[in-house]
């Protein structure tokens, strides 16, 4: 190893050490890729930092992530969530399971409406836990159904995870976003399986809904079934079927879903001031965390990539000779467990992009890698101690101890692992749709003028802010070394 590559392997794990105990990562990530950096390279990383921040301010791409969150924040506030609670719950009233049932598909539904784990989970914590508590449903099996469907959203598009993690590995965003599919409904039937088993073989987990809380009447469940979920899935598929048959960018198509959103809520006689005021302040701060850390972590990638211990990384963990899916299986776990102190935006923009080259090298198809990446990384969301979900739970619910959630969670961690090891097995759940959607782009007669349009708004995921910390970092500051040598 050479002294600029140990100089970043200290930076790595210093910065491993802040994050443990407590310190920002956005302004963290800064500090020491200036300071080290300026030990390593000198005055040259004030200009690699400069040419990152304007080279990020650039990527279009990123202006679907405060659409996107604005679009989940407004469907929150007017009340979707609750229409979508109560249509489920009428349907499957008559069901053992049925209010696991109801959390997990609503779960899954307004997932594709929002990507935001803390507001999923606390509503339909809000929503659920007092009738599941009233009918006599079993604490740690309803703690565990609302914390592990809350984080679908996490998962399943359109997921602002997936908007940032696009660029990282190189791939379209609406292949990825086809690709997170699979996993996540299958994630959801197996959670509703597990669910209707245990209720099955012993009733007194989760009773049917009682007679006084049904529909009086066939018409009254007609009714709120169409209220409640047609709407939000027609601005679903106006959405993400834009995006997936691509008629739109992932930005052009967030914009699309934040102005129906909007709509709905008026439609809905929900929308007020004070609530969307709330909704743009939400996105506002979400917004900011995300993109501040995205601009952090991409000057602290250009540094490590320059210090060339990115390289050394890539070298060192090639030269085990590991076969390629025990190395993918090491990865996974290596994630996994810095999802414990770390959040998502944080592993994505900063880890990922360490191990992209060593997965890019062994031949592993990187559609399917970032679904595992995302599948794993909402396991990470209900594993204790850290594990956020958790905490959002309790906030709402005070009927649970802390320990009755953690409990819960862990029978959902895992049917999540098990969840991987069928991706891992099966590789087409995740690729089957992308591939299938990109063969039926092919065969179309699409025009001229239309391919070409088509091929670059495919293009814009992979030509972004995350080409890996390697060829693109280190070309620019060796081209800024250049430029300072001949002034």
């Amino acid at each position: 190893m050479s002294g600029e590559a140990a100089i970043g392997l200290t930076m790595l794990i210093v910065l491993i050490g802040a994050i443990f105990i407590g310190v920002p990562i956005s302004f963290t990530l800064l500090f020491l890729a200036l300071s080290f950096g300026y030990f390593g390279m000198g005055q040259i990383v004030f200009d690699l930092a400069y040419f990152q921040t304007l080279g990020m301010m650039k990527e279009e791409l990123l202006a679907a992530v405060p659409l996107f969150v604005l679009m989940g924040f407004v469907t929150e506030q007017a009340g979707l969530m609750e229409r979508l609670f109560v249509a489920f719950r009428l349907l499957f009233a008559p069901v053992r399971g049925a209010l696991f049932v109801v959390v997990i598909l609503t779960a899954a539904v307004f997932a594709m409406a929002t990507g935001i784990v803390g507001a999923a989970v606390t509503v339909l914590g809000i929503m659920a836990s007092p009738i599941m508590v009233k009918t006599g449903y079993d604490g740690k099996l309803a703690a565990g159904a609302i914390t592990a469907g809350g984080t679908l959203g996490i998962l399943i598009p359109p997921s602002v995870m997936l908007i940032v993690m696009g660029p990282v590995l190189g791939v379209s965003v609406a292949d990825l976003y086809a690709a997170a599919f699979g996993p996540g409904f299958m994630l959801a039937g197996i959670y509703i399986a597990y669910l209707l088993g245990r209720s099955f073989f012993n009733p007194r987990l989760g009773p049917p809904v009682p007679k006084e809380d049904r529909a009086p009447s066939v018409v009254k469940i007609v009714r709120e079934v169409v209220i409640g979920v047609v709407p939000l899935l027609g601005l679903i598929t106006a959405t993400l079927g834009s995006i997936l048959a691509g008629l739109a960018t992932p930005t052009e198509a967030s914009a699309v879903g934040a102005l129906g959103a909007i709509f709905l809520s008026i439609a809905y006689r929900r929308f007020t001031y004070q609530g969307f005021k709330r909704a743009i302040l939400s996105t506002m701060a979400t917004s900011s965390m995300v993109l501040f850390l995205a601009v952090t972590s991409n000057i602290f990638g250009a540094v490590f990539a320059r210090l060339g211990t990115a390289n050394w990384i890539t070298e060192s963990l090639l030269a085990l000779q590991f076969a390629p899916t025990l190395m993918l299986v090491m990865v996974l776990v290596l994630i996994f467990l810095l999802g414990w102190p770390f959040e998502w935006p944080a592993i994505v923009l900063v880890f990922v992009p360490i191990f992209y080259p060593v997965v890019k090298e062994m031949g592993i198809n990187l559609v399917w890698f970032g679904a595992l990446v995302a599948v794993t990384l909402q396991t990470a969301f209900l594993s204790p101690p850290v594990a956020m979900s958790a905490y959002y739970l309790k906030q709402v619910v005070k009927d649970w101890s802390l320990l009755t959630i953690y409990k819960g969670m862990f029978e959902f961690m895992i049917l999540q692992v098990i969840a991987i090891a069928l991706l891992i097995t099966f590789p087409a759940i995740a690729t089957w749709f992308p591939e299938h959607l990109n063969e039926l782009t092919r065969q179309q007669a699409i025009p001229e003028e239309h391919q070409r349009i088509l091929e670059q708004q495919r293009e814009r995921g992979t030509t972004g802010y995350g080409d890996s910390y390697g060829s693109r970092y280190e070309d620019q500051a060796e081209r800024l070394e250049d430029e300072a040598e001949k002034k």
